[in-house]
């Protein structure tokens, strides 16, 4: 099939390169010069594990192209898939359908012969009302049909998640655009789940989704702040209600809150559909709220592991929202830092992928490391944010060597309590009692002698 996807971003790339992959012909259609100039000189502008590998394969083989020109990307194909941003409007926090609007717009005029046009951005209900709408007044004798497909890749594992699909969601008011779609994924016919539903269903499923995920992350946040005061130890806890089939493991491990570029923006613009329909949704507005202070929390902990040292120095792992991704848009690893810089904090910080991101968000606020030893170097306190893996590894008899005062802060639940309080760390994780030094252990033994 001959495949247009308006987007280069965290969905349209990686589903460009899928479809590439799986034998379409793709054309990925983008506004910005320099990331179109960048994608044909085989430069990725953006990091996905697997992505590059098949990036690199599919230009070479001639089924993948990149330009700047609506009409090269759209003129004669079968499918136009539209994945843009939808970003939250900075006032009522509504999705921002601008670019989507202006997509549409230009496409229309383009489309030839029987076209199904895609939305894969996340979109309010009713989206697709509307770009049939404005496909109609632009180009009247456009043959189309307007389907909603909403992606459920997770950054990090995109590629992974194309080709491992748990679901597959097409809304589609018509059986010739559900057919269409239905060739595009026939080599997942045998083993995924198809689901075809009306349009406007399908496009509240992606927001009744991801809100459901944010309020699982927030309660198992919650339910960590309990075990801290009580004794137990949350991750037991998220283990033993994992075990009920009716809960499930996933989204049950405790942090700093949820961020990226779809939990908040969604739950937000979910909230702003509800209140728009008169409809109560206090869950989900509990989500946000407790989200928020989530991170502040963490930096309040953060600081208070460093109140009795005079102008504290602070190493900081991690800085991309989760791991497998350069990605830093509400990140809570940023808005924690933002919230220490609010105290006029000295951070020095390292993240594996996520550093030009960063830098691009927090210019010269912080200092940037080279590997993630470097920020310990004389700091006061390490602050865990993000679960690359290789953070697990840390070695943490070297680092006890390199710190000036004993202090973690693990907002993951990365690192061995254990193995760092022999490593004489007082130790911070999420969800159980901090873990004092041996050298504290010893003082409270002979005290209490």
């Amino acid at each position: 099939m001959k495949i247009g996807i308006i987007g280069t971003g965290y969905v349209g790339l990686p589903s460009g390169v899928g479809f590439a992959e799986l034998g379409n012909q793709v054309t990925c259609i983008d506004q910005n010069v320099e990331k179109i100039e960048s994608l044909q000189a085989g430069k990725l502008t953006l990091y996905e594990d697997g992505l590059e590998e098949l990036f690199v394969k599919n230009i070479k083989e001639g089924r993948l192209r990149f330009t700047t020109s609506m009409k090269e990307g759209v003129s004669g194909a079968d499918v136009v898939i539209i994945a843009v941003g939808t970003p939250p409007h900075p006032v009522t926090k509504e999705a921002d359908m601008k670019y989507i609007y202006a997509a549409a717009t230009e496409l229309s005029q383009y489309l030839t012969g029987y076209t199904v046009v895609a939305n894969k951005s996340t979109v309010p209900v009713g989206t697709g009302d509307d770009v049939e709408t404005i496909i109609k007044k632009t180009n009247p004798f456009a043959n189309f049909d307007v389907v909603s497909l909403p992606e459920f890749l997770r950054e990090g594992f995109a590629i992974h998640d194309f080709f491992n699909p748990d679901r597959i969601v097409v809304g589609a008011n018509t059986e010739k655009a559900a057919n269409v779609i239905k060739e595009l994924y026939k080599p997942f016919a045998n083993k995924t789940k198809m689901l075809f539903v009306k349009r406007r269903s399908s496009e509240t499923i992606k927001y009744a989704s991801n809100a459901f995920l944010a309020i699982k992350i927030h309660y198992i946040n919650e339910m960590a702040n309990f075990c801290e005061k009580t004794g137990a130890d949350v991750l037991e806890v998220a283990q033993g209600m994992g075990l009920d089939s009716r809960i499930g493991p996933k989204f049950l491990n405790p942090g700093p809150g949820y961020g990226g570029s779809c939990f908040p923006k969604d739950t937000m613009a979910m909230a702003y559909m509800a209140r728009q329909n008169n409809v109560e949704m206090s869950l989900i507005n509990a989500a946000i709220e407790g989200n928020k202070a989530r991170k502040k929390q963490m930096a309040e902990r953060i600081l208070e592991a460093v109140k009795d040292i005079e102008a504290p120095k602070i190493a900081v792992l991690g800085l991309a929202f989760k791991d497998g991704t350069d990605d830093c848009r509400q990140s809570p690893a940023m808005e924690i830092i933002a919230n220490l810089l609010e105290k006029n904090a000295n951070i020095t910080a390292y993240d594996p992928k996520a550093m030009g991101t960063a830098c691009q968000l927090l210019g010269n606020k912080i200092t940037y490391a080279d590997d993630m030893y470097h920020p310990l170097k004389d700091a006061d306190v390490l602050a865990i944010l993000t679960e690359w893996k290789q953070f697990r590894e840390l070695d943490l008899q070297k680092a006890s060597m390199l710190m000036r005062h004993k202090n973690i802060v693990d907002c993951r639940n990365l690192l061995d309590a254990k193995k760092a309080v022999e490593a004489g760390f007082k130790y911070q994780g999420i969800g159980k009692k901090a873990e004092p030094s041996t050298s504290e252990s010893s003082t409270h033994q002979t005290e209490v002698a």
